[in-house]
């Protein structure tokens, strides 16, 4: 396993990051229900994370109802007594809870959803600690003010944000900047050889600042895994129970994507899985790819990935086939310097 810098932060973090979404079985109501795994399972899954090198774990609030992901990492951390091996993330912002602040990220939001977080983890500091989207209702002094207290306190130690347009973003850093107040040292955000939308704005403004990436679903919700056909999707699958992202991948620029990613993983005597994460690996401006596992199985699968080394024509070959139409200003700004 090898480890890169949380963006410019000190800190050193796994390229592959576990992913807490499936931790816990969740109830009905819950939009992870019926694709998650049991206490017990999820405890194996971390610690064989762990010996296999995998350090950051990331989660949220929202991941299964009231909390349970955040249950699950709290007992598992309270069990095996590995809080000082993990890097731990979760994220705030979407509703938990009623009443009319059960959702967004005023100051007054922050400060309760953090000690409850805390509390759910059971641990005495968040390493990272992210929003989950924008909130336009908020001003974003207010936010980064209330998570500047919280790192004073010693709540939190680095802050990180998810979802955020790129105008937003940079209104946030200048504002962290010129009030001398803690900054987002991460941007989570979807990335993958099928939605790679961060290149037209995020990725350069995220170089430029020094912030670190942290994609979220680089298989595309299991698309990339290869087990997909265009006649045929697998029953408990996360996309089956999803009906709707199935319908926004079911094109034939996905198909195409695809069928490069299988003729490159059969090249390599590789999985499709392990190709399109050391695709996303292989970016400068990526620091840990966040991915789930169900079991212990999925999870050494995913993290062969580290180990696989992809040739400079197969970068191409699925570059090409991923490429992403810029539109305007960004082709017509290439045309005359190369670049933005």
């Amino acid at each position: 396993m090898r480890y890169r810098k949380l963006g410019a932060a000190g800190v050193k973090v796994s390229e592959l990051c576990l992913g807490g979404m499936t931790f816990g079985e969740a109830d009905e109501e819950s939009f992870m229900h019926g694709i998650g795994s049991d206490e017990a399972t999820s405890f194996t899954v971390m610690n064989r994370a762990l010996d296999l090198g995998v350090n950051f774990i990331d989660t949220a609030d929202v991941y299964g109802q009231d909390g349970l992901s955040e249950r699950v990492i709290g007992a598992w951390l309270e069990r095996d007594k590995r809080r000082d091996d993990v890097v731990l993330a979760t994220k705030f912002r979407f509703t938990m809870g009623t009443g009319p602040n059960r959702s967004g990220a005023s100051r007054y939001r922050i400060m309760r959803c953090c000690e409850e977080s805390l509390r759910r983890l059971r641990t005495d500091r968040i390493d990272l600690y992210q929003v989950h989207m924008q909130d336009l209702d908020t001003p974003e002094d207010e936010l980064l003010r209330a998570l500047d207290d919280l790192v004073t306190q010693g709540k939190v130690v680095y802050v990180g944000c998810s979802n955020y347009a790129a105008y937003r973003l940079m209104d946030s850093l200048w504002t962290s900047k010129v009030s001398n107040l803690v900054g987002f040292a991460t941007l989570q955000a979807e990335y993958s050889l099928i939605t790679r939308d961060l290149e037209r704005e995020h990725v350069p403004l995220c170089r430029a600042k020094g912030l670190g990436i942290l994609p979220w679903s680089p298989l595309a919700s299991g698309f990339l895994t290869g087990k997909y056909e265009r006649d045929r999707t697998p029953e408990g699958s996360r996309l089956a129970k999803h009906q709707d992202r199935m319908g926004r991948l079911d094109n034939e620029r996905s198909w195409r994507i695809l069928a490069v990613v299988r003729e490159v993983a059969s090249e390599l005597g590789a999985t499709p899985a392990q190709v399109s994460l050391a695709w996303v690996l292989s970016k400068p401006h990526v620091t840990s790819a966040i991915f789930g596992a169900r079991s212990v199985a999925q999870l050494e699968d995913n993290v062969k990935a580290t180990t696989l080394s992809l040739s400079e024509p197969q970068l191409e070959r699925l570059d090409e086939m991923s490429a992403l139409e810029f539109g305007y200003p960004y082709h017509f700004m290439r045309s005359i310097q190369g670049s933005w």
